[in-house]
């Protein structure tokens, strides 16, 4: 048996995609064990006879989308990988050109391919960069306040994929409760 988190993409976020806390964890918990659901934004603990990510990612989004009636992209990481890719945000705020305001993880479905990779990184703008490790995408901007107006946030999909996006402090304060010793 394993331990994942699962990280959901776009719930609650609007009327129509509506997965209430209470209503997440008993899905979860028809496919997994010691589930613990954080925050109302799709961030889940869980454990699972299957052997590897894609497969518990595959189990959740059939039980979302059977309880939902929507589709719900889900990204799945040991607690291992969790813990990696907290422990490498300051690296990656160290390559930014400029001190860091605000830094957002972005979790994709798979590694991208280097056209995708390139084509991406081509969008970078000045006051914003992207520090791209296997299927994750640390995204780094100057100003706090323009990061809704920044072009590489709006991009990640575009360019490299169904991903799901949290703020670091999100992704640190779930390695800190979740992650690897």
């Amino acid at each position: 048996m394993g331990t994942y988190v699962a990280f959901l993409r776009a719930i609650n976020l609007g009327a129509r995609r509506k997965f209430p806390k209470a209503d997440l964890q008993r899905v979860v918990e028809t496919v997994g064990t010691g589930v613990q659901v954080h925050l109302n934004t799709g961030n889940v603990l869980l454990t699972s006879r299957q052997r590897s990510s894609a497969a518990v990612a595959r189990t959740l989004e059939e039980a979302f989308a059977a309880d939902r009636g929507f589709e719900v992209p889900t990204v799945v990481l040991t607690l291992a990988e969790l813990s990696r890719v907290a422990a490498e945000a300051d690296e990656a705020a160290g390559q930014a050109p400029f001190d860091v305001g605000a830094h957002y993880v972005s979790f994709l479905k798979e590694a991208p391919s280097a056209e995708a990779l390139a084509a991406f990184t081509a969008r970078e703008a000045k006051g914003e960069t992207a520090v791209v490790r296997g299927a994750t995408v640390h995204l780094l901007v100057a100003e706090a306040a323009n990061y809704r107006a920044a072009t590489l946030p709006a991009a990640v999909e575009r360019d490299l994929g169904v991903a799901t996006n949290r703020n670091l402090t999100v992704v640190a304060e779930l390695a800190r409760r979740w992650g690897a010793s």
